[in-house]
């Protein structure tokens, strides 16, 4: 029974599947896109900031 049962598994291929491993290859990737693109949006945004309130400084300066 456990041997019939072996053979159709690796007769399906189901054993050599690699579809899984490669979702998760792309959900990694997409994961570090992700990761860069917030890291990257920080920055412009700490950068925009401090550029704004360095203009409303000079701005109530007069």
């Amino acid at each position: 029974m456990m041997r019939g049962l072996i053979e159709i598994i690796a007769r399906r291929g189901l054993l050599r599947c690699e579809r899984g491993a490669t979702a998760v290859e792309y959900a990694l990737i997409l994961a570090m896109v992700v990761l860069a693109i917030i890291v990257a949006l920080t920055n412009v945004a700490n950068k925009t900031i401090t550029m704004w309130n360095n203009v409303a400084t000079e701005v109530t300066k007069y």
